[in-house]
C-alpha cells in the first residue's frame, strides 16, 4: 500500500476538484452538462427516491429526445437504504453522487470505453492513474445476450492484456433497473488499491475474492442499453443503443486522496471530527454510521422531504432514528447546528438548497431527537431487562444465540414505542431472534383491535383519524391534565368532541374560568408539547388501570381489559394516564403549539372548552 499512497499524494484531488474535472472532461467531448435531479422523482411514482444516476433520464433512454441534445453528462445524488445493515463498511453509503456521461442513441461501446479508459488514466486531462492497476469486467452472455467480445476487443486496442479482463455473470455484468426498463450488459472497471497484479496473473475466482476483501475498489461501469425488460425479461431491443455510465464520486475521492474509504476523505472528515468529538465512547463503526445517516437527511429535507409516518418521510425518519440510536451507545451529545454547517460547508459550492433551507433542517433535526431519546431510553432498558432473562438466567450466551418471545417483541412495539425495525437491529446485535411473521400477526391484530374499541369509546368523539385530528386527541388529554393541575382534581371529563379543526372538552366545573387561569392552562399543556413526552400505550386489566388511577370519561361503559395512554415527564412521574382506545401520536412533540380558545358554559356544573392547533 505505501507505492500506492505516495502515488496518491502526488496526485492528490478533492471532491470538489474531482467533480469540476470529469464535467469538463466530457465537456470537451460534446456533452451538454445538466445539474443534478432532486433526491425526490419527478413523475415517478414507483420509486421513493432516485437511487442510480440513470432514473431521472429513463425517458430519454427509452427514446424521447432530451432539451440539450443526445450527449449529456451530471452528477447526480442518489439515496439508496435497501443495505442499511452495510452502511459503516467501506463501501456502503445511504447517500452517494454519482458521475455520468450518457450516449441516447449517439456514441456506443468504442468511444464510451475508450474516454472511460481516458479520464481514469490521462495525466493532463484526467485523474493520472496507473493503467497498470486496471481490470475491468465484461459480461460472459447467458440466454439473453451473448458474450461481449466487442468490449473484450476494444479494452485489449487500449492496452488492457487479456488476463485483466474478466468475464463475470448476469448478476455482476448485466444491468437494469429492475423488471421494466431499459437494460443491457456493461464493463466495469476496478483499480488495484494493493498492487495484486505486480509479478503476478490472477484467475477469475482469485480476482473475485480480491474483489470481496476490497483489495481493487469498483470505480466505473459502464451500461450499454441496447435492451429492453418486461416482468424480468428481455423482450427485445431498444429502438435506440444508449450508453449509461456511473463513476461513484465517494470511491473515486477515496482512490485520489490514497485511503481505503471515503469517511477518511474530505467527503467526510469534519463531519466525523465533529461527531467524535462529541461522543464520550470512540467506536468507528457507530460514528460512521452516524455520520452517513445524518449526510443523507440533510440531503433529504434540503430536497423537501420531511420525517413523518410514511413514505419518503418515514424513511428518513428511520435514518435518524438510528443514528440517534447509534449516537446514545457512544454516548453522543448532538449539536445539529454544527453538524449542518459542515455539510454546508463541504457543498456549498455544489448544493445551494441546503444552505436556503439551513433552519428548517435544524429544526427538524432537534425535533426528531428530543422526540425520540426519551422513547429510545425507556424502550432500551426494557430491551435489556429482556435479554437479561433470555441469556443470562436462561444459561445461554449470546454466542449460541436466543429468542425474544413474540409477546416481548409485541410490548416493545406497542408500549413503549419502539419501531419493529430498530427492535430487530437490536436483535441482531445481541445474536437474538424472533418470529417476525408471529410478531406481524399480533400487531395486525392489535391494530384491529384498538380501531374498534377507538369506534366504539368514542362515538361522537372523534370525527375521523387524520394526522390533525390524532395530535388534537393527544392534545385533548394533556388540556384535561391542566384543567386538573389549574382547577383541581375535582375537575372530570363529561365529554368531547375532536375534528380536525379543534378539540372541545366538557368538564365537570362550578364556574367561569378566568383568562389567567386558561393562559396557565395553554402555558402547561405546550410546556409538556415542547419538553417531547413519549405517549406510552398499555393494556391491563380494568382493576388495574382503576387502582393506577386512570382518567375515565364519566358514564362511559368499558371493558374487563381496558387500553390506558399513559404521558410521563423526565422524572417518570404521570402528567396524564387515561383509559382510551387512541389513536395518539406517539410523542407530545409531535402536537405542534396548543392555543386554548372560547370557554362556556352548556349545562349546570358543566363547562365546556375548545383549543386548536398553530
Amino acid at each position: 500500500m505505501q507505492n500506492f499512497k505516495f502515488y496518491a499524494i502526488l496526485h492528490y484531488m478533492t471532491s470538489t476538484e474531482i467533480r469540476k474535472k470529469f464535467l469538463d472532461f466530457f465537456a470537451k467531448r460534446g456533452h451538454a452538462i445538466i445539474p443534478s435531479a432532486s433526491l425526490v422523482p419527478e413523475n415517478d411514482p414507483s420509486v421513493l427516491f432516485n437511487t442510480a444516476g440513470m432514473q431521472p433520464l429513463v425517458p430519454y433512454l427509452m427514446g424521447a429526445k432530451h432539451p440539450m441534445g443526445t450527449r449529456i453528462a451530471d452528477v447526480q445524488k442518489c439515496v439508496r437504504t435497501g443495505d442499511l445493515d452495510d452502511i459503516g463498511d467501506n463501501r456502503h453509503f445511504s447517500f452517494f453522487e454519482m458521475m455520468g456521461n450518457w450516449s441516447l442513441g449517439d456514441y456506443f461501446k468504442e468511444d464510451a470505453i475508450k474516454w472511460s479508459y481516458e479520464f481514469l488514466t490521462s495525466k493532463e486531462e484526467g485523474l493520472g492513474l496507473d493503467a497498470n492497476r486496471l481490470a475491468v469486467t465484461i459480461f460472459e452472455g447467458d440466454e439473453s445476450a451473448p458474450l461481449d467480445e466487442e468490449s473484450k476487443n476494444i479494452w485489449m486496442s487500449l492496452g488492457i492484456p487479456e488476463h485483466r479482463i474478466y468475464a463475470l455473470p448476469a448478476e455482476d455484468n448485466f444491468w437494469s433497473p429492475g423488471d421494466n426498463g431499459p437494460c443491457g450488459p456493461c464493463s466495469e472497471m476496478f483499480y488495484d488499491m494493493e498492487e495484486m497484479f505486480v509479478g503476478k496473473v490472477l484467475s477469475k475466482d482469485e480476482f473475485v475474492e480480491q474483489v470481496k476483501t476490497e483489495n481493487f475498489i469498483e470505480i466505473w461501469n459502464d451500461v450499454f442499453m441496447e435492451f429492453e425488460k418486461k416482468d424480468g425479461k428481455v423482450v427485445g431491443k431498444l429502438a435506440q443503443k444508449n450508453v449509461d455510465t456511473g463513476a461513484g464520486l465517494e470511491r473515486i475521492t477515496a482512490v485520489m486522496q490514497g485511503k481505503k474509504t471515503a469517511y477518511e476523505t474530505d467527503l467526510f472528515k469534519d463531519l466525523l471530527y465533529e461527531i467524535k468529538i462529541s461522543c464520550q465512547i470512540r467506536e468507528d463503526r457507530m460514528q460512521r454510521i452516524i455520520a452517513d445517516h445524518i449526510r443523507t437527511s440533510i440531503f433529504l429535507m434540503a430536497d423537501g422531504v420531511l420525517p413523518s409516518s410514511n413514505g419518503r418521510g418515514y424513511i428518513l425518519r428511520r435514518l435518524l432514528r438510528r443514528s440517534i440510536r447509534c449516537g446514545h451507545a457512544v454516548q453522543m451529545t448532538p449539536d445539529y447546528k454544527s453538524l449542518v454547517n459542515i455539510v454546508e460547508n463541504t457543498y456549498k459550492d455544489i448544493y445551494s438548497n441546503i444552505s436556503e433551507n439551513k433552519e428548517k433542517i435544524v429544526s427538524e433535526l432537534e425535533k426528531e431527537y428530543n422526540k425520540f431519546i426519551k422513547t429510545l431510553s425507556n424502550g432500551l432498558k426494557e430491551f435489556e431487562k429482556v435479554v437479561e432473562i433470555k441469556v443470562k438466567h436462561n444459561g445461554i450466551v449470546e454466542s449460541q444465540g436466543a429468542s425474544m418471545l413474540s409477546e416481548d417483541v409485541f410490548k416493545l412495539v406497542t408500549s413503549f414505542g419502539f419501531p419493529l425495525e430498530l427492535v430487530n437491529e437490536l436483535a441482531k446485535e445481541k445474536n437474538i431472534s424472533f418470529d417476525e411473521e408471529e410478531v406481524n400477526a399480533l400487531l395486525l391484530e392489535h391494530k384491529e383491535l384498538s380501531q374498534s374499541a377507538s369506534a366504539g369509546m368514542f362515538k361522537g368523539g372523534l370525527a375521523n383519524t387524520n394526522e390533525q385530528t390524532i395530535k388534537l386527541h393527544t392534545a385533548h388529554h394533556l388540556v384535561l391534565a391542566a384543567l386538573q393541575e389549574v382547577l383541581g382534581k375535582s375537575v372530570k371529563q363529561k365529554g368531547s368532541n375532536i375534528t380536525e379543526e379543534r378539540m372541545r372538552i366538557d368538564f365537570a366545573f362550578d364556574r367561569k374560568v378566568t383568562d389567567e387561569e386558561k393562559k396557565k392552562v395553554e402555558d402547561l399543556v405546550n410546556g409538556w408539547v415542547n419538553a417531547g413526552l413519549p405517549v406510552i400505550r398499555r393494556e391491563m386489566p380494568k382493576a388495574e388501570a382503576e387502582a393506577l388511577g386512570a382518567e375515565m370519561e364519566f358514564g362511559a361503559k368499558y371493558p374487563d381489559v381496558v387500553s390506558v395512554y399513559t404521558i410521563q415527564d423526565p422524572t417518570d412521574a404521570y402528567v396524564s394516564k387515561e383509559f382510551c382506545g387512541g389513536p395518539h401520536v406517539t410523542n407530545t412533540a409531535d402536537i405542534g403549539h396548543v392555543t386554548i380558545g372560547k370557554e362556556e358554559a352548556v349545562a349546570q356544573g358543566v363547562r365546556r372548552l375548545k383549543a386548536t392547533l398553530g
